[in-house]
């Protein structure tokens, strides 16, 4: 992933989001970072974040426990969030949801581009 304001920083932000499949926080990231680059700041990971996602490199998958969580693989795919521990999962589907997007397209679209589920629960580890 490079963009025209190429950034090391932002490569790195970007490199790790693709190495794990945690679904960190800005803190986390951060964190993990901050050794590697020592004028790193909150702030500039935050900014950098924004601007991945704004640029369709990563998504925000769902809110744990009020820190804002990050994926970086843009295949089609859902998640699951543990309501215990926080952890959040990815889940795989091959069946289409037919039903669903029938069901969007008649109270609300005209045309749905794509969608997003979120399963809450607790995980099997809990």
């Amino acid at each position: 992933m490079r963009t025209q304001n190429y950034s090391r920083k932002r490569q790195a932000i970007y490199e790790l989001l693709l190495s794990t499949d945690t679904h960190p926080s800005a803190e986390w990231i951060y964190n993990s970072l901050k050794p590697q680059y020592p004028d790193l700041s909150l702030g500039t990971v935050y900014r950098n974040l924004k601007l991945l996602e704004g640029n369709g490199a990563v998504r925000s998958v769902a809110v744990v426990d009020g820190c804002e969580r990050y994926d970086a693989k843009m295949t089609r795919h859902s998640h699951f969030v543990c309501k215990k521990c926080g952890k959040i999962t990815d889940v795989f589907f091959t069946e289409t949801m037919p039903d669903l997007t029938e069901k969007v397209y008649i109270d609300a679209a005209k045309d749905v581009e794509e969608y997003n589920l979120i399963f809450y629960g607790i995980c099997t580890e809990c």
